[in-house]
């Protein structure tokens, strides 16, 4: 099944107020302006029953960190908390970042491989949303975004998957340049640069300009499915040869995230990776909706979030052991 290897489906829509500068970065009236009507706009329909505000200049370092590692904020939101804020609604996946490189970024993810679903939630926002404030469109180039290869739809579709095979039989370059020439982009979720911590990576579109919405849907969901019959080859080949191998490798990580007193980051990925491939092999006695929370529960910011207090070092890697301990007992499956 395709949601063994993709983990999550996203879909984000740029759009913007023709008569606030784009750049609200420096201007925390303008940027006060841009929120207070995205937010009154929300306000107003019923889409947005709800929906919660959250300036980010209100909150401490570790609630921003861990609201970045639920991807409900980006990296770039977070570089100007004065005039930024999101508003979220956790039951459904949907958000709205506003003032980040546009004024308004409505997102919507879904689990597994699912852009449809996730456009739909997104489109449904953009258009209650639409019908209370005019956002800035160009006969000839469709929505007018900050950055001009946004422009036209203003869309961005992506999926995020987990391809440890195709990671460890080093095809991942060969995959980059495939999806390159179609348009498309991939990289690591997790890490800085090229790495990919966890073989956890996001696959989409490059720009958005010339091409229809469902065009965009088209080509990633496309992707999703061929990397996902690439990754799951692998591993069925793996079974077929080297099956011992292959579980002992997974039984190992099972072993250490179960057990382990103390877990470094870098470590905690490792295990990770092998332990969520023989979940989704159906080798553990374990959920892959607990693998993936689990992964996301070990972060530095959840992991203060839970502690109540700054981690760092040791003390960090204490936690995290006894967080992935408590997170792979939740289930009853989860026991053996």
């Amino acid at each position: 099944m395709a949601h063994g290897v993709v983990m999550s489906s996203r879909v984000r829509l740029a759009r913007n107020y023709a008569d606030i500068p784009f750049d609200t970065s420096h201007r925390e009236e303008q940027a006060a302006r841009s929120i207070a009507r995205t937010a009154n706009a929300v306000k107003l329909v019923p889409e947005g029953e709800g929906m919660v505000l959250l300036r980010l200049r209100d909150l401490n370092d570790i609630a921003l960190k861990a609201l970045e590692e639920s991807r409900w904020i980006s990296r770039d939101l977070l570089k100007h908390p004065e005039t930024t804020a999101v508003m979220l609604r956790e039951e459904d996946g949907v958000s709205i970042m506003l003032n980040e490189d546009d004024h308004v970024r409505i997102q919507a993810a879904t689990p597994g491989l699912d852009l449809l679903a996730a456009s739909a939630g997104c489109f449904r926002m953009e258009d209650a949303l639409a019908r209370q404030v005019s956002f800035a469109y160009d006969e000839n180039l469709g929505y007018l975004t900050a950055c001009p290869t946004n422009a036209g739809t203003g869309m961005r579709a992506s999926v995020v998957m987990h391809l440890p095979m195709l990671n460890r039989e080093k095809q991942m370059g060969n995959v980059a340049q495939m999806l390159t020439k179609i348009g498309l982009t991939i990289r690591g979720v997790y890490g800085e640069g090229a790495e990919a911590l966890g073989d956890v990576y996001q696959v989409s579109n490059q720009a958005a300009l010339g091409r229809t919405e469902q065009d965009l849907l088209r080509m990633v969901q496309a992707a999703g499915e061929q990397l996902t019959g690439m990754e799951r080859a692998l591993r069925e080949k793996a079974m077929a040869n080297n099956r011992l191998d292959l579980e002992d490798g997974v039984f190992r990580a099972w072993g250490v995230l179960r057990y382990a007193r103390v877990l470094p980051m870098g470590e905690m990925f490792r295990h990770w990776s092998q332990v969520r491939m023989g979940a989704a092999m159906g080798l553990l006695p374990v959920e892959l909706p607990v693998v993936d929370e689990t992964l996301e529960q070990a972060l530095p910011g959840h992991l203060a979030q839970w502690a109540e207090r700054p981690l760092t070092g040791r003390k960090q890697d204490e936690v995290r052991a006894q967080r992935v301990r408590a997170m792979l007992r939740l289930t009853s499956k989860a026991g053996a």
